[in-house]
């Protein structure tokens, strides 16, 4: 987090008639929410990084984003565009992830440091309305969109296991076949079943289109981001967001498209495995609640780790064709691609709940309970099933920063093309000036 605020304060340094760096909030622990802001055109981008703190690319995409408007015109008086980068807008849940950030960059080394806080505690999450919104990170990014009516707004989400996808509020056609280019290219799976998405619209293989916010409980807010986030609020300037989602361990299998050969088979596996860790890990939590009332900070991993296996019982009826969940939704057409994911979710949404827990017990100071042996078996047992079993492979940081830039790139140029880009209040504007370089090699 350190790091980020001083190569972007130095960048503003370096080039002070155009780029400039501004303290636009205070997070609740304290840190500054620092916005970077290139060139002066009216027209402005604004990009979003670290909404999930397990999710560090963004930092380095918003870097990299910056130095490329800075050194290319095209990007800033080209387009009549102003590039607005919130460096991190939960840097209290990165600071919880560093011990996995310095690396090695191992499956087991992030489970057992991850840290995501629960639901009601991530900014971009407005389950009460914007109006309600309690967050002071929530509150600063819903300002900033107030202030700058972006006709773009990209923010910038990690896959822990899987491929990159892209998510929309608007359709920019061309979207999907740039994302396509882009992750051949880079060598990033496409995940063309994503779990986030599977009741969502595709607008192209990888690009998804964001439903309207609905109202409903808790479990499936968290499960389909059904719920009112800062990704629509700024619907009524006529910005589009794009969610943009790049990989930290790629698995190839979840961009094959092919029929299935027994999807009920895999569906029922995915399901009856989610069951029993979820079993497990309630045992677990069981054993280990009594102990925790001296441990600092208790109530942020357990917030997490209630959230999880909350919604894992769901999600097993929801998956499993033997089992009516009572939502009156069957499940929707599925490719190999679609399983794959779910196989990945399950197995995430375990090794999670473990990895906070066994973060949990580790600052006890010993292993009061008797349950590091359990939880050490659940976090090896998921990591072989990724590394073996999936075959998830890690991508180097670089790869990461720039498949997400030049997806990010191609939505700039995309939607500055959309008769509405540059309004103010909804009424029509106009697009770039010159052609946006899309970097493709």
């Amino acid at each position: 987090m350190d790091e980020l605020g001083a190569r972007a304060a130095a960048l503003a340094a370096r080039h002070p008639r155009q780029a400039r760096l501004r303290r636009v909030g205070t997070s609740r622990a304290g840190i500054p929410l620092l916005l970077l802001s290139v060139g002066h055109g009216s027209r402005q981008v604004l990009v979003v990084a670290g909404p999930h703190a397990n999710e560090p690319v963004g930092g380095a995409t918003v870097l990299r984003l910056a130095e490329r408007a800075v050194a290319d015109p095209r990007l800033t008086e080209g387009a009549d565009a102003t590039w607005n980068l919130l460096l991190c807008v939960d840097p209290d849940g990165l600071r919880r992830n560093e011990g996995w950030l310095t690396g090695p960059y191992t499956l087991g080394r992030y489970a057992r440091n991850f840290f995501r806080p629960g639901f009601l505690e991530q900014p971009e999450w407005l389950p009460d309305g914007p109006d309600r919104a309690t967050l002071p990170e929530t509150r600063t990014l819903l300002a900033l969109q107030d202030e700058l009516r972006p006709f773009l707004q990209c923010s910038l989400h990690g896959v822990d296991v899987g491929g990159g996808f892209v998510e929309l509020t608007h359709d920019l056609p061309g979207l999907a076949q740039r994302v396509a280019h882009t992750a051949t290219r880079l060598g990033i799976p496409r995940e063309l079943g994503a779990y986030d998405t599977l009741y969502w619209p595709d607008l192209g293989p990888a690009v998804y289109r964001i439903p309207p916010p609905r109202r409903g409980d808790l479990t499936a807010a968290i499960t389909e981001a059904a719920v009112d986030s800062t990704w629509c609020h700024p619907r009524g300037y006529g910005t589009v967001t794009a969610v943009v989602e790049a990989p930290m361990w790629g698995v190839a299998a979840v961009a094959d498209g092919s029929p299935p050969s027994d999807r009920d088979a895999v569906l029922r596996s995915v399901s009856r495995t989610l069951r029993h860790d979820t079993r497990s890990l309630h045992r677990v939590l069981a054993r280990v609640r009594p102990h925790l009332a001296a441990v600092p900070e208790a109530a942020h991993l357990l917030a997490p780790v209630d959230d999880y296996l909350l919604v894992c019982p769901r999600l097993a009826d929801a998956w499993d064709p033997d089992t009516d969940d009572g939502s009156g939704r069957s499940l929707p057409p599925m490719n190999t691609a679609h399983l794959v994911a779910l196989r990945l979710a399950g197995r995430r949404l375990a090794l999670r709940t473990a990895g906070l827990l066994h973060q949990l017990v580790t600052r006890t100071g010993g292993d009061p309970a008797g349950v590091l042996p359990e939880l050490d078996r659940l976090v090896d047992e998921g990591c072989a099933d990724y590394r073996d079993g999936c075959a998830a492979h890690w991508i180097p940081v670089g790869r990461q920063v720039e498949y997400q830039t030049r997806v990010v790139l191609a939505a700039f140029e995309l939607a500055g093309r959309r008769p509405t880009a540059g309004s103010r209040s909804g009424e029509p504007g106009r697009g770039p000036g010159a052609t946006v370089p899309m970097h493709r090699d």
